[in-house]
């Protein structure tokens, strides 16, 4: 697609208000996700005795409570104004990022201290989750969804890419305590952006109690058998892929006589694959968004057992690339087929039930996954991650509800 059009496109968007300021936090506060896995994996595995084992109890510690305070998010997102929340979380967790940050910096590190944080920033990201996917809703119109989340995806995967290269040099010239930092200023920057956006006022259904809220939203949740059903598999695709990007796959280029650079070159390219499909995405309409979003999450298997050949580096880097060609699609296509086939009063709330199934056994596998390759090998325990996600992306395209998913005009 020449440059002009995809200009074009992007400029149309900022027409609407809040969107210039919602594409550019993303792009700012991804610069610094990218980085974070970098800088946490080596970091703990850099320690004295540090293991695989503590690296997952470090990466379990901030899963745990984002899944357990999720559905109170989803509550609040849909009875407050969501860019408030969305801003809040990030402002605030930029501070708990920035103690992980100062620990490594001044040599008072520690296991404990990293899951306190981590903990505390996962409480947070149960509130941000369910309003940030709610706010681009209230800022485009429908037909302008699908682009909305291309471009949003695009400079997400810009900034994560950026992140991911500047991680690698950064954790091996100065240290994870100072990529840790930048993360943390990150997102401050972005969460003053977002807190800034002046969302038009939308009524919210705050009657009964939240317990009654949720039993309203569950309703809701499993009115639609498509959700359930492509919930229900990334519950186990989620296990594997955060297993492998947090634990399996620094460990595996440990292993290997590699360090954080070439970790972050593989990263960087998954993200170059969901670039390159975001741009693709400006104007091709996904008229089938379950069946194009889910079928390529078979590169995802198949990045995960190439990475049992990581002597030979290009194995992993070239399968990544593809491997973000699949994030990137099934992203857009969720995103867009939820917004446009949830109501959007009841929205936050049955986004929550989807976060919660979709990583409700990503925090067993963080954290049983670092002993389990010390037990069988990190070669063995991806074989056995790579065999999940294959069955589990069969198993939804076999519903038939999944399959005749339509969006909207």
């Amino acid at each position: 697609m020449p440059a002009s059009e995809i200009l074009s496109d992007i400029r149309a968007l900022t027409r609407y208000d809040g969107f210039t300021k919602l594409a550019s936090a993303r792009f700012i506060s991804n610069l610094g996700n990218g980085i974070t896995p970098i800088a946490l994996s080596f970091g703990v595995l850099g320690l004295p005795n540090g293991s695989a084992s503590q690296l997952s109890l470090v990466l379990g510690s901030q899963m745990i409570p984002l899944l357990l305070f999720m559905l109170f998010g989803g509550v609040v997102g849909d009875r407050y104004k969501r860019n408030k929340i969305v801003g809040g979380s990030d402002i605030l967790g930029s501070a708990f990022v920035m103690v992980s940050a100062m620990s490594f910096i001044f040599g008072f590190v520690s296991i404990p201290l990293l899951c306190v944080m981590g903990a505390l920033f996962g409480v947070l990201n149960a509130l941000w989750w369910p309003a940030f996917s709610g706010v681009l809703p209230e800022i485009l119109p429908k037909e302008e969804l699908q682009r909305g989340n291309s471009v949003i995806g695009l400079l997400t995967n810009f900034g994560y890419t950026g992140g991911a290269l500047l991680g690698g040099v950064l954790v091996a010239v100065a240290g994870s305590g100072w990529a840790l930092a930048v993360d943390a200023l990150s997102f401050f920057a972005a969460g003053v952006l977002v807190w800034t956006i002046n969302l038009p006022m939308i009524s919210r259904d705050d009657s009964g109690t939240m317990f009654h809220q949720l039993r309203a939203g569950w309703r809701e949740f499993i009115s639609h058998k498509w959700v359930v059903s492509v919930v229900v598999s990334f519950t186990f695709i989620n296990l594997a892929y955060e297993s492998t990007l947090g634990v399996l796959g620094p460990l595996a280029i440990k292993e290997s006589g590699y360090g954080p650079r070439e970790w972050s070159l593989i990263l960087a390219v998954s993200t170059a694959g969901m670039i390159v499909t975001g741009l693709a995405l400006l104007r091709f309409t996904l008229s089938k968004p379950m069946i194009y979003g889910i079928t390529p999450m078979l590169f995802m298997s198949a990045w995960i057992f190439s990475i049992t050949f990581v002597s030979n580096l290009w194995v992993p880097i070239v399968i990544s690339f593809f491997a973000g060609v699949a994030i990137e699609i099934f992203y857009v296509a969720w995103s867009t087929s939820m917004q446009h086939n949830i109501p959007e009063e009841s929205y936050s709330r049955v986004v929550s039930y989807d976060a919660l199934g979709s990583y409700a056994l990503a925090p067993i596998g963080l954290i049983f996954i670092g002993p389990l390759a010390e037990q069988i090998g990190t070669k063995n325990a991806l074989f056995i991650l790579a065999a999940l996600v294959f069955v589990a992306t069969v198993s939804a395209l076999s519903v038939r509800e999944v399959r005749m998913v339509r969006n909207k005009t």
